[in-house]
């Protein structure tokens, strides 16, 4: 059986505006096997999975399990855990980190409050701080939602950590199986695909600047897909590389034709034309498709710089 990845490779699949949606990432360390849906298949309680799983319906906050890349992430149990918080929307990005003994304290938070952005709730119920260290890697390793993440994910997390890279986890799941290897970094929340160990690499040493390497870049988790492929595409036009210059503040429209209004920390504003498209020749969207699929793609037609008018009328 091929693998979905080196289809998507061969047929040279574009990874714009493929990114997951989250404009909040809460991770919590979890050592040992995963299932598919890993919250509620891994050493984790279940009851706790379902319960987080339940919270963060509708809040704009993705729960995810990470752990350390190597041999010893099969170990079951960890009397102290990290948790991680990140919200990733420019002009308040955030990393918070605390330490637990017990998971269950993580349903105390304020997930709506979380999703906007206040990060009051993870400090004063875990006891959270500030992270001070490195941006977080996120390598997806999941290969029981699909080989492509065990059989590349893998490998690259364990490259990065023999490398001295800090910062580095494996983590549960961050979509699109066929872009693998695939990575989230974190706090500005970029991520990419089909990366190798010397590009996360630039990668990194770009975020603990605050810029951006647009290359591979599938978008920001904080937009919609729409958003991620327009905000890239300005990137790309302009050659402006600073994490937090670029927001998206409207986006027109509905499938599978959107206009979005990408704003600059400058004051400029660009309208961006975004059609959504099916890939073609239908290829496998995961390994374990048992049909082949024509998956959507974001395609932007147009980059237009508004005048501060048409800016201010818009």
């Amino acid at each position: 059986m091929s693998m979905c990845s080196t289809a998507s490779r061969d047929l040279d699949e574009p990874v714009a505006g493929t990114a997951p949606v989250a404009r909040t990432w809460l991770l919590l360390e979890q050592p040992g096997p995963w299932g598919a849906e890993a919250l509620t298949s891994s050493h984790l309680d279940p009851e706790i999975g379902r319960a987080l799983k339940a919270a963060m319906k509708g809040t704009d906050v993705r729960v995810a399990l990470i752990r350390r890349p190597g041999r010893h992430a099969d170990r079951g149990t960890a009397a102290e855990r990290r948790v991680y918080a990140a919200h990733t929307t420019p002009g308040n990005v955030w990393l918070g980190t605390a330490v637990l003994t017990d998971p269950r304290r993580l349903l105390g938070l304020d997930f709506a409050a979380l999703g906007r952005g206040d990060r009051r709730t993870f400090d004063s119920v875990l006891d959270g701080g500030p992270h001070g260290g490195d941006p977080l890697v996120l390598v997806c390793t999941n290969g029981k939602r699909d080989r492509c993440c065990a059989l590349l994910g893998r490998p690259l997390a364990a490259e990065l950590a023999a490398s001295g890279a800090e910062g580095v986890w494996e983590v549960t799941h961050l979509g699109g199986h066929r872009f693998s290897p695939t990575v989230l970094v974190l706090p500005h929340g970029y991520a990419y695909g089909r990366v190798q160990a010397h590009s996360v690499k630039e990668i990194l040493h770009g975020a603990r600047e605050g810029r951006v390497v647009v290359e591979g870049c599938r978008g920001n988790t904080a937009w919609e897909r729409p958003g991620q492929a327009a905000e890239l595409a300005v990137r790309s036009a302009v050659g402006e590389d600073a994490a937090q210059a670029l927001t998206v503040v409207r986006t027109d429209g509905a499938a599978p034709r959107w206009e979005v209004t990408v704003t600059h920390a400058d004051g400029r504003h660009w309208r961006v034309r975004v059609a959504q498209g099916a890939s073609a020749p239908p290829r496998p969207d995961s390994c374990g498709a048992s049909v082949l699929a024509s998956p959507a793609r974001m395609e932007v037609t147009a980059v237009r710089e508004l005048s501060v008018t048409a800016a201010l009328a818009s």
